[in-house]
């Protein structure tokens, strides 16, 4: 299995392009999938300059209904007619940020979106093979990101938190190997890491995602409490964890330093193999 990070915040070299947005390449033994698709064109790109042939793509996942992560999705249809997308049912039902007392931002997708061929719509636990599993279902029972207050979607003429309904998971399985795919874990990636955990039916060999532990719109990370809470719960487990994108930078260095060696920063160009 590879993985390749065609965008996210940072980059490892000048000849790749990055943006605050997410889009990995993953490729298994039986598919080629898409796994987001960053918040413009850029990772179509880099993907061409990665060796990618998205035209090949055989499945993709938007991971929830926020333009970082699906805002590239129109050029993606546009270039690939063969890959059937898979969307949570909830995921263009208006999402908005809060970023200060006055303005209140758009951020969702489209929801002409939705209609297009191609799209299927999800929700729960949604088996797309053999050894990829969908999974929504994710009980936000501690350590969320404070930052998800200012997440909004619009209800009737009010605008009210988020729930993340629309947020999915990826659980990889192959080879022996179980893997966990998320985007921005706004549901709590300790609370996504135990559901992932029971629908494995034990632990997992590595955690691949957002961790969402950074306030895009002020750049502040979350208070060390809580990040110290997250360190020490990922820390318990014999896991090795990849972040990037919504984890940001400081909070990452803050994991590191209870975690060491157990957790590393992927940039836009970076590849894994297992």
């Amino acid at each position: 299995m590879e993985i390749k990070v065609l965008v996210e915040n940072r980059t490892c070299s000048s000849d790749f392009a990055c943006e605050h947005g997410l889009s990995l390449y993953i490729e298994t033994g039986k598919h080629k999938i898409l796994f987001d698709m960053g918040g413009s064109t850029i990772f179509l790109e880099n993907a061409h300059k990665m060796g990618v042939d998205l035209s090949l793509v055989d499945i993709g996942i938007l991971s929830h209904g926020h333009s970082d992560h699906g805002g590239g999705l129109p050029a993606f249809l546009d270039l690939n007619k063969k890959a059937n997308i898979y969307i949570h049912e909830k995921a263009d039902e208006g999402h908005y940020a809060r970023r200060d007392q006055e303005k209140i931002a758009e951020i969702g997708i489209s929801p002409q979106i939705m209609k297009a061929p191609k799209i299927i719509c999800t929700k729960g636990d949604w088996q797309l093979d053999e050894g990829l599993l969908l999974f929504s279902s994710v009980d936000k029972k501690q350590l969320c990101s404070v930052a998800n207050n200012s997440l909004l979607v619009q209800n009737h003429n009010e605008y009210v938190k988020d729930s993340f309904e629309h947020e999915q998971n990826l659980l990889l399985t192959e080879k022996g190997e179980k893997i966990l795919i998320t985007g921005c874990a706004h549901r709590g990636i300790v609370n996504i890491m135990a559901r992932a955990m029971e629908l494995a039916g034990g632990p997992l060999d590595a955690v691949i995602g957002g961790f969402h532990l950074s306030n895009p719109s002020t750049g502040q990370c979350e208070a060390d409490e809580l990040i110290a809470g997250v360190a020490e719960c990922l820390n318990s487990y014999e896991t090795k964890y990849y972040t990037f994108h919504c984890t940001g930078i400081e909070a990452y260095r803050k994991l590191k330093m209870t975690m060491g060696d157990k957790i590393s920063y992927l940039a836009t160009g970076d590849k894994l193999i297992f």
